[in-house]
Protein backbone atom coordinates (compact mmCIF):
# COMPACT_ATOMS: atom_id res chain seq x y z
CA UNK A 1 0.00 0.00 0.00
CA UNK A 2 2.73 2.51 0.74
CA UNK A 3 4.59 1.90 -2.52
CA UNK A 4 1.08 2.48 -4.18
CA UNK A 5 0.76 5.60 -2.39
CA UNK A 6 3.78 6.71 -3.09
CA UNK A 7 3.97 6.22 -6.97
CA UNK A 8 1.09 7.81 -7.55
CA UNK A 9 2.44 10.63 -5.67
CA UNK A 10 -1.00 11.45 -3.16
CA UNK A 11 -0.56 13.78 -0.63
CA UNK A 12 -2.18 11.94 2.54
CA UNK A 13 -3.39 14.47 4.79
CA UNK A 14 -4.19 13.15 8.38
CA UNK A 15 -6.04 15.11 11.25
CA UNK A 16 -7.17 13.77 14.61
CA UNK A 17 -4.73 11.02 14.96
CA UNK A 18 -4.52 11.93 18.30
CA UNK A 19 -8.44 10.41 19.10
CA UNK A 20 -7.31 7.18 18.29
CA UNK A 21 -6.10 5.29 21.27
CA UNK A 22 -3.01 3.86 21.70
CA UNK A 23 -3.41 0.70 22.96
CA UNK A 24 -6.83 -0.40 23.92
CA UNK A 25 -9.35 -1.57 20.96
CA UNK A 26 -11.56 1.03 19.41
CA UNK A 27 -14.12 0.90 16.87
CA UNK A 28 -13.61 2.77 13.28
CA UNK A 29 -16.66 3.71 11.90
CA UNK A 30 -15.99 5.20 8.12
CA UNK A 31 -17.90 6.81 5.47
CA UNK A 32 -18.04 3.94 2.13
CA UNK A 33 -17.33 6.49 -0.69
CA UNK A 34 -14.31 4.49 -2.15
CA UNK A 35 -13.24 0.89 -3.24
CA UNK A 36 -10.38 1.78 -1.04
CA UNK A 37 -11.22 4.27 1.79
CA UNK A 38 -10.37 1.38 4.40
CA UNK A 39 -7.22 1.30 2.92
CA UNK A 40 -6.51 4.69 3.23
CA UNK A 41 -8.35 4.45 6.86
CA UNK A 42 -5.11 2.19 8.53
CA UNK A 43 -2.65 4.31 6.31
CA UNK A 44 -1.46 6.45 9.50
CA UNK A 45 -2.26 3.88 11.41
CA UNK A 46 -0.06 1.16 10.37
CA UNK A 47 2.31 3.23 9.48
CA UNK A 48 2.30 5.96 12.65
CA UNK A 49 0.99 3.60 15.35
CA UNK A 50 2.48 0.79 14.33
CA UNK A 51 -1.36 -1.20 15.01
CA UNK A 52 -3.03 -3.28 12.78
CA UNK A 53 -6.62 -2.47 11.38
CA UNK A 54 -9.09 -5.12 10.94
CA UNK A 55 -12.17 -4.80 9.24
CA UNK A 56 -15.96 -6.55 8.09
CA UNK A 57 -16.10 -7.21 4.72
CA UNK A 58 -18.96 -8.74 2.87
CA UNK A 59 -18.01 -12.40 0.96
CA UNK A 60 -18.00 -11.09 -2.55
CA UNK A 61 -14.82 -8.90 -1.61
CA UNK A 62 -12.81 -12.23 -0.19
CA UNK A 63 -13.72 -13.86 -3.58
CA UNK A 64 -12.52 -10.73 -5.91
CA UNK A 65 -9.21 -11.55 -7.52
CA UNK A 66 -9.31 -7.74 -6.97
CA UNK A 67 -9.88 -7.25 -3.51
CA UNK A 68 -9.09 -10.15 -1.71
CA UNK A 69 -5.80 -9.72 -1.09
CA UNK A 70 -6.58 -6.68 0.91
CA UNK A 71 -8.95 -8.44 2.92
CA UNK A 72 -6.38 -11.00 3.40
CA UNK A 73 -3.94 -8.23 4.18
CA UNK A 74 -6.20 -6.34 6.92
CA UNK A 75 -7.07 -10.02 8.42
CA UNK A 76 -10.58 -8.47 7.31
CA UNK A 77 -13.67 -10.53 9.29
CA UNK A 78 -15.60 -12.11 6.50
CA UNK A 79 -18.95 -11.45 6.54
CA UNK A 80 -21.80 -13.60 4.10
CA UNK A 81 -24.71 -10.92 4.39
CA UNK A 82 -27.62 -13.58 2.84
CA UNK A 83 -26.90 -15.97 6.12
CA UNK A 84 -28.06 -14.67 9.79
CA UNK A 85 -26.17 -17.51 10.93
CA UNK A 86 -23.24 -15.97 9.13
CA UNK A 87 -23.76 -12.81 10.42
CA UNK A 88 -24.25 -13.38 13.38
CA UNK A 89 -20.73 -15.33 13.63
CA UNK A 90 -19.29 -12.14 11.97
CA UNK A 91 -20.54 -10.27 14.44
CA UNK A 92 -19.04 -12.17 17.58
CA UNK A 93 -15.91 -12.27 16.34
CA UNK A 94 -16.12 -8.64 15.67
CA UNK A 95 -16.92 -8.49 19.64
CA UNK A 96 -13.45 -10.50 20.50
CA UNK A 97 -11.49 -9.04 18.78
CA UNK A 98 -12.32 -5.53 20.11
CA UNK A 99 -12.51 -6.88 23.54
CA UNK A 100 -8.55 -8.56 22.91
CA UNK A 101 -7.43 -4.76 22.25
CA UNK A 102 -7.83 -4.76 18.64
CA UNK A 103 -9.26 -1.70 15.78
CA UNK A 104 -11.95 -2.71 13.77
CA UNK A 105 -13.30 -0.57 10.93
CA UNK A 106 -16.73 -1.07 10.43
CA UNK A 107 -18.92 1.43 7.87
CA UNK A 108 -22.05 2.40 8.73
CA UNK A 109 -23.74 3.21 5.63
CA UNK A 110 -22.28 -0.84 4.42
CA UNK A 111 -22.14 0.00 0.69
CA UNK A 112 -20.72 3.39 -1.19
CA UNK A 113 -22.58 5.84 -2.29
CA UNK A 114 -22.55 7.70 -5.07
CA UNK A 115 -23.60 10.78 -4.12
CA UNK A 116 -20.63 10.96 -2.12
CA UNK A 117 -22.83 12.14 0.95
CA UNK A 118 -23.52 9.93 3.72
CA UNK A 119 -26.62 7.63 3.75
CA UNK A 120 -28.31 6.21 6.67
CA UNK A 121 -26.33 3.94 9.48
CA UNK A 122 -26.60 0.73 10.46
CA UNK A 123 -26.36 -0.04 14.31
CA UNK A 124 -23.69 -2.43 13.93
CA UNK A 125 -20.41 -0.23 14.60
CA UNK A 126 -22.33 1.29 17.99
CA UNK A 127 -23.93 -1.98 19.12
CA UNK A 128 -20.02 -3.60 18.89
CA UNK A 129 -18.40 -1.08 20.55
CA UNK A 130 -20.75 -0.85 23.15
CA UNK A 131 -21.24 -4.44 23.93
CA UNK A 132 -17.10 -4.75 23.63
CA UNK A 133 -16.50 -1.79 26.30
CA UNK A 134 -14.61 0.64 24.03
CA UNK A 135 -15.38 3.63 21.95
CA UNK A 136 -16.75 4.53 18.57
CA UNK A 137 -14.12 6.63 16.27
CA UNK A 138 -15.79 8.76 13.92
CA UNK A 139 -13.28 8.50 10.56
CA UNK A 140 -13.86 10.95 7.68
CA UNK A 141 -11.80 10.42 4.57
CA UNK A 142 -11.97 12.19 1.09
CA UNK A 143 -10.04 12.09 -1.81
CA UNK A 144 -9.35 8.34 -2.99
CA UNK A 145 -12.73 8.40 -4.57
CA UNK A 146 -11.17 10.19 -7.05
CA UNK A 147 -9.32 7.24 -8.02
CA UNK A 148 -12.07 4.10 -7.68
CA UNK A 149 -15.47 4.74 -6.68
CA UNK A 150 -19.10 3.26 -7.66
CA UNK A 151 -19.97 4.17 -10.90
CA UNK A 152 -16.60 6.10 -11.83
CA UNK A 153 -13.38 4.83 -13.56
CA UNK A 154 -10.54 3.20 -12.23
CA UNK A 155 -7.51 4.99 -13.87
CA UNK A 156 -4.93 5.85 -11.65
CA UNK A 157 -5.21 9.70 -10.51
CA UNK A 158 -1.86 10.87 -9.30
CA UNK A 159 -1.10 13.48 -6.93
CA UNK A 160 -4.21 14.30 -5.64
CA UNK A 161 -4.72 15.45 -1.87
CA UNK A 162 -6.07 12.01 0.37
CA UNK A 163 -7.98 13.12 4.07
CA UNK A 164 -8.18 11.40 6.68
CA UNK A 165 -9.90 12.22 9.84
CA UNK A 166 -10.72 11.01 13.32
CA UNK A 167 -13.13 12.33 15.56
CA UNK A 168 -13.42 12.69 19.07
CA UNK A 169 -14.52 8.79 20.52
CA UNK A 170 -17.43 8.42 21.55
CA UNK A 171 -18.61 6.43 24.13
CA UNK A 172 -21.47 4.00 24.44
CA UNK A 173 -22.89 3.34 27.83
CA UNK A 174 -24.47 0.09 28.69
CA UNK A 175 -27.49 1.17 28.89
CA UNK A 176 -27.26 3.76 26.12
CA UNK A 177 -30.28 3.25 23.08
CA UNK A 178 -27.81 2.03 19.57
CA UNK A 179 -30.45 3.98 17.86
CA UNK A 180 -29.86 7.21 19.18
CA UNK A 181 -26.59 6.86 19.81
CA UNK A 182 -25.88 6.39 15.89
CA UNK A 183 -28.16 8.55 14.81
CA UNK A 184 -24.99 11.18 16.93
CA UNK A 185 -22.84 9.40 15.42
CA UNK A 186 -24.20 10.10 12.03
CA UNK A 187 -24.28 13.74 12.48
CA UNK A 188 -20.74 13.84 14.20
CA UNK A 189 -19.83 12.56 10.67
CA UNK A 190 -21.86 14.18 8.55
CA UNK A 191 -20.18 18.04 10.05
CA UNK A 192 -16.68 16.07 9.65
CA UNK A 193 -16.93 15.41 6.13
CA UNK A 194 -18.70 18.12 5.20
CA UNK A 195 -15.98 20.55 6.32
CA UNK A 196 -13.35 18.16 4.47
CA UNK A 197 -15.57 18.38 1.60
CA UNK A 198 -15.67 22.13 1.53
CA UNK A 199 -12.15 22.97 1.89
CA UNK A 200 -10.85 20.47 0.21
CA UNK A 201 -6.71 21.38 -0.72
CA UNK A 202 -7.68 20.96 -4.29
CA UNK A 203 -11.16 22.55 -4.79
CA UNK A 204 -14.58 21.70 -5.42
CA UNK A 205 -14.50 21.90 -9.29
CA UNK A 206 -18.06 22.84 -10.93
CA UNK A 207 -19.25 19.71 -12.66
CA UNK A 208 -16.51 17.31 -11.78
CA UNK A 209 -18.32 13.68 -10.92
CA UNK A 210 -15.83 13.27 -7.56
CA UNK A 211 -18.00 16.37 -6.33
CA UNK A 212 -21.14 16.41 -4.20
CA UNK A 213 -23.91 17.96 -5.96
CA UNK A 214 -24.29 19.71 -3.32
CA UNK A 215 -20.95 21.59 -4.02
CA UNK A 216 -22.06 22.15 -8.01
CA UNK A 217 -20.41 18.88 -8.56
CA UNK A 218 -21.77 15.99 -10.95
CA UNK A 219 -22.02 13.54 -8.35
CA UNK A 220 -25.60 12.21 -8.66
CA UNK A 221 -28.00 14.25 -6.75
CA UNK A 222 -28.28 13.27 -2.83
CA UNK A 223 -32.40 12.80 -2.81
CA UNK A 224 -32.07 10.53 -5.79
CA UNK A 225 -29.69 8.43 -4.56
CA UNK A 226 -31.54 8.14 -0.90
CA UNK A 227 -34.75 7.67 -2.34
CA UNK A 228 -33.08 4.26 -4.65
CA UNK A 229 -31.12 3.20 -1.51
CA UNK A 230 -34.23 2.75 0.65
CA UNK A 231 -36.33 0.78 -2.50
CA UNK A 232 -33.61 -1.38 -2.46
CA UNK A 233 -33.11 -1.90 1.18
CA UNK A 234 -37.08 -2.81 1.49
CA UNK A 235 -36.86 -5.05 -1.54
CA UNK A 236 -33.69 -7.01 0.41
CA UNK A 237 -35.23 -7.11 4.12
CA UNK A 238 -38.31 -8.07 1.73
CA UNK A 239 -36.40 -11.22 0.28
CA UNK A 240 -34.57 -11.70 3.65
CA UNK A 241 -37.98 -12.72 5.25
CA UNK A 242 -37.31 -13.29 9.19
CA UNK A 243 -33.88 -12.98 9.46
CA UNK A 244 -34.36 -9.10 8.80
CA UNK A 245 -31.58 -6.67 7.90
CA UNK A 246 -28.09 -6.91 8.07
CA UNK A 247 -26.54 -4.51 10.42
CA UNK A 248 -23.23 -6.01 10.46
CA UNK A 249 -21.77 -2.98 8.60
CA UNK A 250 -19.58 -4.56 6.44
CA UNK A 251 -17.96 -2.92 3.71
CA UNK A 252 -19.66 -3.41 0.82
CA UNK A 253 -19.45 -2.53 -3.35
Amino acid sequence: MIVGVNLARWRVIVRGLGNVPRRSGAVLAFNHHSYVDFLLLSWPIVRRLRRPVRFLAKREIWSSRWTGWAARWAGAVPVDRESASARSGAFDATIESLAAGDFVAIAPEQTISPSLELLPFRTGAVRAAQQAGVPVIPAVGWGSQRFATKGGGRRLVTGISVIVRFGEPIWVAPDDDPVEVTARLQRVMTELLHEEQEHYPDGTPAGAPWVPARLGGGAPPHAEVLAEHRRRAQRWEHAAGDSGPDESGAAAS
